[in-house]
C-alpha cells in the first residue's frame, strides 16, 4: 500500500510539473484549469495523509513559507557583472571596433537579446534540483531569496531535460531576469487603486519589491515571470557559443526568451536594435534596450573584462520614451537658500509607466534656451528613464496665445525682493524669514546629514510654520507638549516621542551642526573638512575668508559663503539660541592611525550590508572623507547595485572602483 501511495504521489508530481511547464514556460496548456486543480488537490490530500513523503521539490511546496526577518547574503561564485552602456548606433559601432581590434578579426558574430526591465537573479541547480536562488546584489554578493523564487511558477524546481539526450548537469548556475507583463501589472495596480493603495510605479519596482518581500506568500501572490540568458559556474556541460547556451537552457526546460537574434556583424545587431525599438510597445513586457554579446565563448575569455564590466558585451539602451502634453503653467518653488526654481505644471501624461504632471525647469536661462511658453504643447521624457524632463516645445502647434515666461521680481511666498547674483544662473529671495525658506531649512536641519531628528515630516513642518510655532530653526528646541498636541494628527504619545527625539539630537557633532545650518556651498564633506581644520565652533564663526581658503578643499566661493554667513548678526543670534537650548556640538578627532586616514570616498548605487549613510560614517570614523562627486582627488568609488553616472566618471578618471565586497574587505583590513 505504501509503495502504491508513493508511486501515485510521484506520478502526480511529474504530471503537475509537466503541466506547469507547458503553461508557465511554453504558454501551451493542454488541460483546463479545473482538471489541473483536481490533480493538485489530489496531491495535496495524499501528502497531508503521508507527510513523510513530502519533498521540497513537490509542486505543493510553492505555496510560500513563513516570513523571514531579513535575507542572508549569498556570494556568487562567478561575479554577475554590470554592462557598459551605449545610447546610439555610433556608440554600438565603437564597441564593435574595439572588439574586432582586440580579437584581430574583420567581422564578429554577436547575439542580440532584449534587455528586460526587471530584477536580475541567479538560480543554482545541483543534479537538476533547485538548491538556491539569489538577487544580483552588488555583483559579488546577493540576497538569498530561495524561498521567494520557489513560488514563481516559471522557475523550475527540477530541471526538465527534453528527450534528446540532454541530461541535467551536476552543477548549473543560471542567470535571468524576474519581470512582470504589462497587463498583469495593470491588473495589480487597478486592484491596489480600488483598495486605496498607491500603484507600483514601473515593472522593475514591482519585480524587485515582490521578489524581495520578506513574506514569500506575498511573492507567490504576484504574477512574476522569469527569462534566463546566461550562466555562472557549470559542471557537466560543454557550451561553445551564446546561441548554443540559450538552446541548451531551453532543452533543459529553462524558460528562455525566444526573441533573440544571431547577428553576423555589428550592422545586423544594430538592425535588431532599431527594429526592437520600433516594436517595443507591441511586446507583452517592458524592454529598455538590447544586450549585444560576442557569440563565441572562447573569444570572450580572450577579450576579458575592464573594471566591473566585460569587454564582450554591451547594453544598448533605447532613447528615453517621450510623450506630448500641454504646459499649463510654470509655478515657482522656493528652496532653503532662497533659490527660486521654475516648475512646469503639465497636463498629466504617462511616460514609461509613470504619470507625470510636474517637472523642474531648473532656472530662467533653461526656460529661455528651450523657448518654452505657457500653453505650449511640449515633449516630456524621463531623463535616464527616471527624472521627469521637458525636452522642448512643439512650435508648429502654437496658436499665438502662448505666453513667454518671466521670473518674478518678488518672492511668490513672502513678497520679498528677488535678485540674481553675479555669476549665478539662479534667482534668490533675500528674505531669510520667508516661510518657504524656513520650511525647507527645517527639512534640511532635521535630515540625516544634519541633526537627524525623526518625526519632522513636511506636513508637520507646514503646520509649525503656518501657525507661528516655529519662526526660525532654533524654535524647534523650545517646542512644548501642549502646543504640539493641538496640531492635526498629533496625540500625546506622538508629541512625547517628537520631544524626546529633539532632546536626543542636542548631542551632535560640530560638522553636522555646520552642515545643518544650510550655508550655501557647504555640504557634509566641506563641513567635515572645515571642522577638522579649525576644531571649534568659536574658531569657525570667527574665521576670515583668507583663513578658510587656506584649508585644502575650500575654494573662494565657499570661504565667502561661510564667512558671510557668520558675519550676519541674525545668523550669529541663531547659533547663540541653539547653544542656549543646550545644543552641544562636539569635535571628533579622526583616527589618524588608520590606513584610510586622509582618503576620499564616493558612494553610488544601493549597498546591501549598510546604507550609504552608514558606510560613510564608518570611513569617517577611520579618518577618511566622503564626497558627493567624483574628481581626480577621489581615492575610491564604492559601487553598489544600480550605480549611477559616478561609476562611469570613476572609470574615465582612472579612480579605483570597489564592489561592496571589496569595500568590506578594505574596512576589515583598515579597522
Amino acid at each position: 500500500m505504501g509503495r502504491d501511495v508513493s508511486g501515485e504521489i510521484e506520478r502526480l508530481r511529474a504530471e503537475i510539473e509537466r503541466h506547469n511547464y507547458l503553461y508557465h514556460v511554453l504558454d501551451r496548456p493542454e488541460i483546463p484549469d479545473s482538471e489541473y486543480d483536481r490533480l493538485f488537490r489530489r496531491l495535496q490530500d495524499l501528502e497531508a495523509a503521508h507527510p513523510a513523503l513530502v519533498t521540497r521539490e513537490s509542486p505543493t511546496q510553492r505555496v510560500g513559507s513563513s516570513p523571514v526577518e531579513e535575507f542572508s547574503t549569498v556570494a556568487h561564485s562567478v561575479p554577475m557583472r554590470s554592462l557598459a552602456n551605449a545610447f546610439n548606433g555610433q556608440e554600438i559601432k565603437d564597441f564593435d571596433r574595439r572588439v574586432r581590434r582586440l580579437l584581430g578579426q574583420d567581422e564578429v558574430v554577436y547575439v542580440a537579446e532584449p534587455k528586460l526591465d526587471g530584477l536580475s537573479v541567479e538560480l543554482v541547480y545541483r543534479d537538476g534540483r533547485l538548491v538556491q536562488g539569489s538577487t544580483r546584489g552588488d555583483g559579488s554578493n546577493g540576497e538569498d531569496v530561495t524561498a521567494n523564487l520557489r513560488t514563481v511558477r516559471s522557475v523550475l524546481l527540477r530541471l526538465q531535460p527534453k528527450e534528446d539526450g540532454v541530461e541535467s548537469p551536476a552543477l548549473l548556475e543560471v542567470r535571468g531576469e524576474i519581470y512582470v507583463e504589462r497587463r498583469d501589472l495593470a491588473a495589480v495596480n487597478l486592484e491596489r487603486d480600488e483598495a486605496g493603495l498607491s500603484p507600483f510605479a514601473n515593472p522593475r519596482n514591482f519585480a524587485a519589491g515582490s521578489l524581495r518581500h520578506l513574506d514569500p506568500r506575498v511573492t507567490r501572490s504576484r504574477p512574476l515571470k522569469l527569462f534566463c540568458y546566461d550562466v555562472g559556474r557549470v559542471e557537466g556541460l560543454k557550451i561553445r557559443t551564446q546561441e548554443e547556451l540559450l538552446e541548451t537552457l531551453a532543452r533543459l526546460g529553462i524558460r528562455v526568451n525566444p526573441l533573440f537574434a544571431v547577428c553576423r556583424g555589428i550592422e545586423e545587431a544594430i538592425a535588431f536594435y532599431e527594429r526592437l525599438e520600433k516594436e517595443r510597445d507591441t511586446l507583452p513586457y517592458e524592454v529598455d534596450g538590447v544586450v549585444i554579446k560576442v557569440d563565441d565563448l572562447y573569444a570572450r575569455r580572450v577579450l576579458g573584462e575592464i573594471a566591473h564590466s566585460p569587454r564582450w558585451a554591451l547594453a544598448a539602451k533605447f532613447p528615453p520614451e517621450q510623450a506630448i502634453t500641454r504646459l499649463q503653467g510654470i509655478l515657482i518653488s522656493v528652496g532653503r537658500t532662497g533659490m527660486l526654481t521654475p516648475v512646469a505644471v503639465l497636463d498629466p501624461v504617462r511616460v514609461r509607466g509613470v504619470e507625470i504632471s510636474r517637472a523642474t525647469l531648473h532656472n530662467e536661462d533653461e526656460v529661455r534656451r528651450k523657448d518654452l511658453r505657457v500653453g505650449d504643447f511640449v515633449l516630456v521624457q524621463r531623463a535616464g528613464d527616471v527624472i521627469p524632463e521637458v525636452a522642448g516645445p512643439l512650435p508648429e502647434r502654437r496658436t499665438g496665445e502662448e505666453r513667454p515666461f518671466a521670473m518674478p521680481t518678488s518672492c511668490p511666498v513672502c513678497s520679498g525682493p528677488v535678485v540674481r547674483l553675479e555669476g549665478e544662473a539662479a534667482h534668490r529671495c533675500l528674505n531669510i524669514s520667508c516661510p518657504a525658506r524656513i520650511k525647507e531649512s527645517i527639512l534640511h536641519f532635521v535630515s540625516k546629514g544634519g541633526f537627524d531628528i525623526e518625526g519632522f515630516g513636511p506636513r508637520l513642518i507646514d503646520q509649525l510654520v503656518d501657525k507661528g510655532l516655529v519662526r526660525r530653526i532654533s524654535d524647534l528646541f523650545f517646542l512644548d507638549r501642549d502646543a504640539l498636541v493641538g496640531l492635526e494628527r498629533m496625540g500625546e504619545k506622538s508629541a512625547a516621542n517628537l520631544l524626546a527625539a529633539v532632546e536626543k539630537s542636542k548631542s551632535v557633532s560640530l560638522s553636522k551642526l555646520l552642515f545643518a545650518l544650510g550655508i550655501p556651498q557647504v555640504g557634509e564633506h566641506t563641513a567635515e573638512v572645515v571642522v577638522a581644520a579649525l576644531q571649534s565652533l568659536k574658531r569657525v564663526m570667527a574665521a576670515k575668508e583668507e583663513v578658510l581658503m587656506a584649508i585644502p578643499g575650500v575654494g573662494p566661493r565657499t570661504a565667502e559663503a561661510i564667512a558671510g554667513f557668520f558675519q550676519n548678526p541674525e545668523n550669529r543670534a541663531l547659533v547663540a539660541r541653539l547653544l542656549e537650548a543646550k545644543v552641544t556640538p562636539a569635535v571628533t578627532a579622526p583616527a589618524a592611525s588608520s590606513a584610510l586616514a586622509g582618503r576620499r570616498f564616493v558612494f553610488t548605487g544601493t549597498l546591501s550590508t549598510y546604507s550609504r549613510e552608514e558606510a560613510a560614517e564608518l570611513v569617517k570614523e577611520l579618518g577618511a572623507a566622503v564626497s558627493g562627486s567624483v574628481s581626480a582627488q577621489t581615492d575610491y568609488v564604492v559601487a553598489g547595485e544600480s550605480p549611477g553616472s559616478k561609476a562611469k566618471q570613476a572609470r574615465s578618471l582612472g579612480v579605483k572602483t570597489l564592489t561592496e565586497a571589496e569595500f568590506l574587505a578594505l574596512l576589515e583590513r583598515s579597522g
